[in-house]
């Protein structure tokens, strides 16, 4: 198979041609059997005759080129209609009746707060354009209003509130929210992605629109990708401060599977500039060794860097209902625990070269001990809690 992306460069294009390169490169095997021979890319700075020979020989058209902000409104309808028309013409010359997909917008809906848009009334004639094609053609047409978008690579202070956002908050530059009670339709770059594989595939969601609302109908005119999210801009700006802060609090925000808050995330890390790439730890050093913590987890403990100084023994403590893992890394060392108010011992020789996860139990007075003369003992240890001074759940008693 053989595919044309119109608009490559864009944020859309750019997240898509990379997914299909993936695919064709035999890097993105979860996808069955498609099989891509080639994506041709197609931008502003390409060649007309490029776009001509590719419409020969494609065999599916991601036509995603497009005017969103230019200098003057009549831009509009000659850069998203009237490239629309040159696409179909040259399909059309070529007798190519592959299926295309469209990148249209919520505001070609023209209704709301999009009645009176110039761009929205564009992007409806494109529609239109793209509706009479397969009428006229019989070839298969998937027309995608999308809302708003984001994700990495999105161009920040242009059309996205999400990208600008996240550029200045990671920058330290003001953001401004007139109103933090205005909720947005948001659409994340990986499903929609995700849906564009799937239109491939023959698989697109069809429907119809009611306005805003979409209405599944597998024999609708339109598409949709079936998941977005509906989010608050305060809630937004909330989160992103939250990961704004995670170097100081170290405190890592839930981020269930598929939720909006870890596609956020992943957006907001993709703006950070190079000097917020890597932070200092604090490390708590004395003559045994370190103690570093790492991550705070919410609701789900934490996760440190302990490393024991050669000879030196650490721990000798138990908990209530504290409890841990101990994973050795690098080193030789080992590990006691004995049952309290008893003489049962139980113990784990460790080492980097063989490496385990070993459980400090509950009830249990545990320690760990650099067994090297020469050595550093380092292990990666999590815990369930994060420390609480005001309750250490932490009994010290030697093994």
């Amino acid at each position: 198979m053989k595919i044309l992306v119109t608009g490559a460069k864009g944020f859309v294009g750019r997240n898509l041609c990379a997914e299909l390169n993936n695919i064709k490169e035999g890097k993105a095997r979860c996808y069955g059997d498609l099989k891509i021979d080639a994506v041709y890319e197609y931008d502003i700075d390409s060649k007309p005759e490029e776009l001509d020979v590719w419409c020969a020989d494609c065999d599916f058209v991601f036509n995603l080129a497009g005017v969103n902000r230019p200098k003057e409104q009549s831009e509009f309808m000659q850069g998203n209609f009237g490239f629309a028309s040159t696409l179909l013409d040259s399909l059309k010359k070529h007798g190519n009746k592959c299926p295309v997909m469209l990148s249209s917008s919520q505001q070609a809906s023209l209704t709301g707060r999009f009645g009176n848009s110039e761009y929205g009334r564009s992007k409806k004639a494109g529609e239109d354009l793209f509706l009479q094609y397969q009428a006229d053609t019989g070839a298969k047409v998937l027309i995608y209003r999308f809302p708003n978008l984001f994700g990495k690579w999105c161009r920040p202070n242009y059309n996205s509130a999400v990208a600008t956002f996240c550029h200045n908050i990671a920058r330290d530059l003001p953001i401004q929210v007139n109103d933090p009670t205005v909720e947005l339709e948001l659409l994340y770059i990986d499903d929609l992605v995700m849906e564009m594989v799937n239109a491939l595939k023959g698989q697109e969601h069809r429907c119809e629109f009611d306005g805003l609302e979409v209405i599944p109908d597998e024999k609708g005119r339109y598409c949709h990708v079936p998941t977005t999210h509906k989010i608050t801009l305060g809630k937004i700006v909330d989160l992103l401060h939250q990961f704004y802060e995670q170097p100081v609090t170290l405190n890592i925000p839930r981020i269930p599977g598929d939720s909006f808050e870890k596609k956020l995330y992943s957006t907001y890390l993709s703006y950070l500039p190079k000097e917020k790439v890597a932070y200092p730890l604090k490390m708590n050093v004395d003559q045994r060794g370190s103690f570093t913590e790492l991550v705070h987890l919410h609701d789900c403990g934490q996760v440190s860097i302990n490393i024991s100084k050669p000879g030196i023994t650490k721990g000798q403590h138990w908990h209530h209902s504290k409890w841990e893992l101990f994973i050795v890394v690098k080193g030789h060392g080992l590990i006691q625990e004995r049952k309290e108010g008893t003489d049962e011992i139980i113990e784990f020789e460790v080492s980097g070269d063989n490496i385990q996860a070993v459980h400090m139990l509950p009830g249990y007075t545990h320690n760990i001990i650099n067994l090297s003369n020469t050595d550093d003992l380092v292990t990666v240890m999590y815990c369930n809690e994060i420390f609480n001074p005001d309750r250490p759940d932490t009994f010290f008693d030697p093994v």
